[in-house]
């Protein structure tokens, strides 16, 4: 008896041992994720979700205009999956032959709007109302890089505005940054991306949404890099993010479903 007690003490240490070699046995994986900034809140919590999932594997994110993340990865950036706000952007880098053939997929859709601070006193209502005189700073998306900034830039010539407003144009690195700028007040009105607009409720009012014609569709498409060192991780993520678990989540923040 006594003899069995003295090895129910080694049999656990053993146990614990071969579980952790176990454990430590599986190698580690790691990818780095390029995506839109608006995509920040959503694919943040996907990729907690991915760690959660599979242990041993970390998603890192580099978030920022969809044309800086494009050019980065022209340039050799070491990233296993882009995601863009607009598909230009996933075309210029798509026809280069840097995306994996057979991996890029449409997975979310979003619209435009025309927001102000909370703290703002101006009255507005319309796009129109960008005509006022009072209205001094308006910013955008910088429409060379930022896809928020082409859309907003195609709403204002839909509606006759890009002329009359021209010249109180401040333009922004990225939707987010366009997005503080409104929230401290610091500008008279901002034309941002719903799901943006969205995530900021007591400093950021949606005056209105721009007309689904004023613009062309808002689809975010992700795909693979070609050249990515952890294809089967960077799938792995694809999948939840097209999965109806990742389409719920997207939709929490405001994203709408596309086919």
């Amino acid at each position: 008896m006594i003899k069995y007690l003295l090895c129910a003490p080694l049999l656990f240490i053993f146990l614990v041992t071969y579980n952790i070699n176990l454990s430590s046995a599986e190698p580690a994986r790691e990818i780095t994720v390029s995506a839109a900034i608006s995509l920040k809140n959503a694919f943040e919590e996907i990729g907690k979700i991915v760690e959660e999932k599979h242990p041993r594997t970390k998603v890192r994110f580099n978030f920022g205009g969809s044309g800086d993340l494009a050019r980065q990865i022209e340039a050799g950036a070491p990233v296993d999956v882009f995601a863009s706000a607009a598909q230009k952007d996933m075309d210029d880098i798509d026809q280069k032959g840097l995306i994996t053939s057979g991996t890029r997929m449409n997975f979310a859709g979003n619209s435009v709007v025309l927001v102000k601070s909370s703290m703002s006193q101006i009255r507005m209502e319309l796009f129109e109302d960008l005509r006022k005189p009072e209205v001094k700073k308006i910013v955008i998306g910088n429409p060379k890089s930022v896809p928020a900034g082409r859309y907003a830039e195609e709403v204002l010539k839909y509606l006759n505005l890009w002329e009359a407003v021209r010249g109180k144009l401040i333009f922004a690195e990225h939707v987010r940054q366009a997005l503080d700028y409104v929230a401290r007040n610091e500008v008279d009105a901002a034309i941002v991306y719903s799901t943006d607009a969205m995530i900021r409720p007591k400093e950021v009012r949606i005056i209105t949404k721009a007309p689904d014609k004023s613009h062309q569709p808002i689809v975010y498409p992700i795909g693979i890099v070609k050249g990515s060192k952890n294809q089967s991780l960077a799938k792995e993520f694809i999948t939840l993010v097209l999965s109806t678990e990742g389409k719920n989540l997207l939709k929490k923040y405001g994203f709408e479903t596309v086919k």
